[in-house]
């Protein structure tokens, strides 16, 4: 039995509360012990130990984190929503792009503090240096795929085309990831922590997208 529109807002704050605060608490968490220098850190350095192993693949997924790889895929996904927005007479077609947008633009904003703040070394297959966690390159690929996936979703009709995309979405950012790590670029809480920041973010944004659209009118296509 169909749930009524009303209703189902009404459900929405429970697992949408989920979805913000326990990515938020496991951040605080691995950054805290990544200050004080704590077991989980120790843990991580034995496991970064384990997984790294220098080779042209993991180089080649550590580049889907790139900003020449991944933001061109945002910026094609959001001017395709903006033309099929507005072909559809949406009042503020241009609004569900820009947010992602700036929501791209907001993950230096909030990377680069945390750096600085925390000051953790590099893995021994890096220059010595400061400033790895979180992961900068990892936060990139989740926000901009992450973005393009949200934006363009609302405009694939069948639930199997979905799949494809979100599993595709989840392969690009996984593949970096996996990639920092193997290559020795990050340690794997650098990952972890911007998998939880962008969690957050991606949230977010997936909320602000449900408000900006007015229906019957700026209503694009859903499942």
């Amino acid at each position: 039995m169909p749930i009524p529109a009303n209703q189902e807002r009404a459900a929405l704050p429970g697992p949408v509360a989920l979805l913000l605060a326990l990515p938020a608490l496991l951040f605080a968490l691995i950054t805290w012990q990544v200050v004080a220098d704590g077991p989980l850190v120790r843990l991580d350095e034995r496991l970064s130990r384990v997984l790294v192993n220098p080779d042209r693949c993991s180089e080649l997924l550590a580049d889907l984190g790139n900003v020449p790889v991944a933001v061109p895929v945002l910026a094609v996904a959001l001017g395709y929503a903006a033309v099929r927005l507005r072909r559809a007479g949406a009042d503020r077609w241009w609004v569900p792009g820009a947010a992602a947008a700036l929501l791209l633009a907001l993950v230096p904003a909030l990377v680069v503090p945390l750096k600085e703040l925390t000051d953790r070394p590099g893995t021994p297959a890096v220059p010595p240096g400061t400033g790895y966690y979180p992961s900068g390159h990892t936060a990139t690929a989740a926000i901009a795929y992450g973005g393009a996936t949200l934006l363009l979703l609302p405009w694939l009709r069948t639930a199997l085309a979905r799949r494809a995309l979100i599993t595709l979405c989840v392969a690009l950012v996984l593949g970096a990831s996996y990639g920092l790590v193997r290559r020795g670029y990050h340690w794997p809480l650098d990952v972890v922590a911007s998998w939880c920041l962008c969690a957050v973010l991606l949230t977010s944004l997936w909320l602000f997208l449900r408000t900006v659209a007015t229906p019957g009118r700026s209503q694009p296509p859903g499942p």
